[in-house]
């Protein structure tokens, strides 16, 4: 048995943490940005056409970087470098995460002070990273719309369906 407070790895593994947004943002732009699979992704709308997005990712460390459309066609403006799409993502998960968790995530080293979006960014920039390739691109996508669909319910304090898999904490043997 474990003490209070310490998780097993089973415990720390299968849950999943809700961290509230370092600051208030707005969904327009970037409605999904992730730090998980050890990259910074995300999707991105397009700026240019209301039905186009973008999924962009950053891989912690090497900062590889890969953006394409959700139909797997490339970004044209990720071409040596990081595009705007990529800069929006950075941009946002800065204000979701905030600088500190986002810089510690992909092991930016910054200055410590006056550190923002903008620093993590010409950080990995300077670094010239190479263009990664986007094969989790339809993975990231998937999460994103999975994250749609439960907008879409009505609020309720059932349990879904689709995860009745869970024992309940209440269960006779």
């Amino acid at each position: 048995m474990l003490g209070s407070g310490v998780l097993s790895v089973w415990e720390r593994s299968s849950t999943a943490r809700v961290v509230p947004s370092a600051r208030p943002r707005k969904l327009a732009k970037v409605p999904f940005a992730e730090l998980a699979d050890g990259r910074l992704q995300g999707v991105v709308s397009s700026g240019s056409d209301i039905g186009r997005v973008y999924v962009s990712s950053v891989a912690a460390g090497t900062y590889a970087f890969s953006c394409s459309t959700n139909n797997n066609r490339p970004c044209g403006g990720a071409r040596g470098s990081f595009c705007n799409h990529i800069r929006a993502l950075i941009g946002e998960a800065v204000l979701q995460y905030g600088v500190e968790r986002v810089a510690r995530y992909l092991k930016v080293e910054l200055p410590e002070q006056d550190a923002d979006a903008h620093r993590v960014t010409g950080a990995m920039t300077s670094t010239r990273p190479a263009q990664g390739d986007s094969s989790a691109a339809a993975q990231v996508f998937s999460r994103f719309l999975r994250h749609l669909s439960y907008l879409e319910l009505a609020p309720t304090t059932l349990p879904l369906p689709e995860m009745q898999w869970f024992p309940t904490t209440r269960a006779v043997a």
